[in-house]
């Protein structure tokens, strides 16, 4: 059963129990009000009776004579009089009672006190409501019984006809009630529809950008699909993001497969060239002696060795960022600014490099500090440093440290290849090297994204200016600590 349907149906069921509720209450209220005015003109008219009673010698009752004028009244009134005396069993009438021919039935005398009051009957097809009472001598003892009758066809006929306007209004309410409900039903859970209709095209199709239409009040559904269309823009986010980051991954797999491909194949290279040479017999090449065969290892050793070295630092390059895409981070402290950037300074000096190395001031330095990790703060300058060195062949990388507001930017300049605008965005990827230098200059596009880790890590951002042949500038801008650090 649908949800529609079974709204209605509860609404229905809600309905028609208060139908019958109100029904009752009304048929009821008719009914008693009706009845009892009815029952209060038999009681006057019982009151107002003239009643002569005429006694025999022996003290007993014979007859009881009733006012003629009462009776006309009576008859007007459309009453019934009737009067039974025990002792003689004789039975007087009204004169509208006897020409009817009716006789109602009489109680014993031993029970006339129990059955005293109203009481309902039929008789010959007709409905009454009858009200007794004794009359006693002046002893106690009950005599006779008043009967005293009136017809209730006319109100019989009103509560039959309440009865069917109550149960036909009542269910045509109902039907009416059910069918409009049902539209109405129907109306408002048609957004649901349009959830659903939503719903599964995403499941069978690749569209997540659809959205459910809804012009309606901001009412529970209003909700509902607000929900939803904010749901299915999350999940159209998240797919955008796994769809780029299975893109990254197979783009890392495919470049660390070409880097890890070059020193795989120069180490299989000179391994068969040692195999051929050192499997010769003596006097089988004249040309290769002892001193060009021993000249001929050494140096393919020495290339074995450092695509080893190549290969060890890709490996760790990328277990380093393997590390930081789960979301490992490192311990934090105060670190002093001033002997980290001497020590980073002094250290720079012995990497290889063609270019002057210059150093700024750094006594501004004192006194300052940042939360951070000193190793990874050096691996991090080193980088770039080492970056400027490859890319410079001639001229100078200069280090300096600038303040701005609350935070130190480290400056590293140089002046060598420089680079296009466009590849600006892209420097921070993996693997990702300047065209001008591939194949040129030694590297495997891996630092400068372990770099752009280590200062996001650190709360830092990172700017780059650049110009195609006359070199480049980052500067590493870092948040300072003002408290003083502990001791």
């Amino acid at each position: 059963m649908s949800i529609r349907l079974r709204l209605t149906a509860w609404y229905s069921g809600i309905l028609a129990i208060m139908l019958l509720a109100f029904s009752a209450a009304i048929y009821g209220f008719v009914y008693f009000n009706t009845y009892g005015d009815l029952k209060d003109r038999v009681q006057k008219q019982v009151e107002e009776l003239q009643l002569r009673p005429r006694w025999g010698y022996d003290g007993s009752l014979l007859n009881v004579d009733v006012n003629l004028t009462q009776a006309d009244r009576l008859e007007e009134a459309n009453m019934l009089v009737q009067i039974y005396i025990y002792d003689s069993k004789t039975i007087q009438q009204s004169d509208n009672m006897s020409s009817l021919d009716m006789k109602f039935d009489f109680p014993v005398r031993e029970k006339i006190e129990d059955e005293k009051g109203f009481k309902q009957l039929s008789l010959g097809g007709y409905h009454f409501i009858m009200y007794q009472m004794p009359l006693k001598n002046p002893d106690g003892k009950p005599l006779a019984v008043l009967q005293v009758a009136a017809p209730t066809s006319q109100e019989d006929k009103l509560m039959l006809r309440l009865k069917n306007i109550l149960l036909v209004g009542s269910f045509a309410t109902l039907m009416a009630a059910f069918t409009f409900g049902l539209f109405l039903a129907r109306k408002s859970m048609s957004p649901i529809g349009k959830v659903i209709e939503a719903a599964n095209g995403i499941q069978t199709g690749t569209d997540l950008s659809s959205r459910i239409e809804y012009e309606g009040p901001p009412d529970e559904i209003g909700q509902l699909i607000e929900t939803v269309n904010s749901m299915l823009g999350r999940m159209e986010g998240f797919y955008k993001e796994l769809e780029d980051s299975y893109a990254a991954q197979r783009r890392f797999v495919s470049d660390a497969s070409h880097e890890l491909r070059t020193p795989l194949t120069t180490i299989r290279g000179n391994i068969d060239l040692l195999q051929k040479v050192w499997d010769l017999e003596p006097g089988e090449n004249p040309s290769l002696d002892d001193a060009t065969i021993r000249q001929m290892s050494k140096e393919s050793v020495r290339d074995i060795a450092d695509e080893a070295k190549r290969m060890s630092r890709l490996v760790a390059d990328m277990l380093s960022l393997a590390r930081a895409d789960t979301g490992r981070t490192f311990d934090k402290e105060p670190v002093a600014l001033e002997p980290m950037m001497t020590e980073v300074a002094r250290r720079a000096a012995f990497l290889p490099h063609q270019a002057e190395w210059k150093v700024g001031d750094m006594t501004h330095l004192n006194g300052k500090y940042i939360v951070g990790n000193k190793d990874y703060l050096q691996q991090m300058l080193f980088i770039f440093i080492d970056n400027a060195f490859k890319y410079t062949p001639a001229g100078e990388v200069s280090l300096n440290a600038v303040f701005y507001q609350s935070q130190v930017g480290i400056r590293i300049t140089d002046t060598g290849i420089g680079m296009d605008k466009d590849e600006v965005p892209h420097i921070f990827d993996r693997f990702y090297r300047a065209d001008e230098s591939r194949g040129i200059t030694e590297g495997i596009g891996l630092g400068l994204s372990i770099a752009k880790w280590i200062i996001d890590e650190h709360g830092g951002s990172v700017e780059v200016v650049t110009r195609q042949g006359e070199g480049t500038t980052f500067v590493i801008w870092l948040p300072l600590l003002f408290a003083p650090p502990l001791e």
